[in-house]
């Protein structure tokens, strides 16, 4: 199906395409991502610092205002990356901290969780799991609020951090106070709308998507299981409220649409954006009106929830 783009988006996906490879070993793909994903990543805004920690075998960054905290701690935001759940890390995505923390004054803290297909689900979203009630235990750094927490995530981090939230919920425990979902995997199924209307788009397809799942679900892994894959759930009722942003073209989209309208007929709060003319991955066009609009309203959001 015919497309069009956002102004500006076009130079963006020029840059990706530099990036291409013709290793697709894993370990090629993994290098051609890191080194696409530092071409994107601004500066870090000068009166911001990172440190980086170890949780158990967890590799952390930790990202603040360099003012003192503020009474109570930071409020903290709990980032999980994209990367298809086979790709990223903690280097690949300083971008979208970096880009965030222009909007925002709060903690965020990102976990390099392990990846598939060396490990497969549950595995990535236990390490998010330790990571979150390290947060609520105060493990983290004394500085930063057990009670304003609240979690984000791009892709297959979108897909992590609204299964944190599932499995949450059937665990009995405290949701966050906010689950933002960027173009998020909350489906392994493939006939939705946008799934006909753009199968192959720039920075994603069918055939990716699918590879992808296979390495995060591989045979004997339950696809219907909600936190693994919440758009499958039954229930969606006393979930945290969700910001989800989807882009136009690509064939995710109507998975956060029916996400969103599974949260509302539940009586959940959520607030969906369907970005015009975004691309998946888009959130490193930095300097396109349409993304910088989506970070200021991504953190207008996150700042009213915590």
């Amino acid at each position: 199906m015919p497309y069009t783009l956002a102004p500006g988006l076009q130079a963006y996906l020029d840059l990706s395409a530099t990036f291409d490879t013709d290793d697709d070993s894993l370990q090629g793909r993994r290098d051609a991502f890191l080194a696409l994903c530092r071409a994107c990543t601004p500066a870090l805004a000068p009166d911001w610092q990172s440190t980086d920690l170890t949780l158990d075998h967890l590799r952390l960054r930790r990202y603040q205002p360099a003012d003192p905290a503020p009474e109570g701690g930071w409020p903290t935001l709990l980032y999980v990356h994209g990367g298809g759940w086979d790709l990223g890390e903690l280097d690949t995505h300083d971008w979208f901290v970096h880009g965030l923390a222009r909007h925002v004054r709060m903690a965020i803290v990102a976990v390099a969780y392990r990846l598939a297909p060396e490990y497969h689900y549950p595995a990535p979203l236990e390490d998010v799991r330790t990571v979150w009630a390290a947060l609520n235990q105060g493990l983290l750094g004394p500085d930063l609020s057990t009670e304003r927490l609240a979690v984000v995530g791009d892709s297959a981090g979108g897909n992590l951090a609204a299964g944190l939230c599932m499995a949450l919920r059937r665990d009995a425990q405290r949701q966050p106070l906010g689950q933002a979902l960027l173009y998020p995997v909350l489906s392994s199924r493939t006939d939705l709308p946008s799934m006909h209307e753009h199968p192959s788009v720039p920075m994603m397809s069918i055939d990716g998507f699918e590879q992808c799942l296979a390495g995060y679900l591989p045979p004997g892994c339950e696809r219907r299981d909600p936190c693994a894959m919440p758009l499958e759930a039954d229930d969606f009722s006393g979930l945290a409220p969700a910001f989800i942003a989807m882009a136009e073209i690509d064939p995710l989209r109507d998975q956060g649409v029916a996400y969103h309208a599974a949260l509302k007929e539940a009586g959940s709060e959520s607030q969906l954006l369907v970005v015009e003319g975004l691309v998946h991955g888009g959130l490193r066009a930095f300097g396109v009106p349409v993304v910088e609009d989506l970070y200021a309203r991504l953190a207008a959001w996150l700042t009213a929830r915590i």
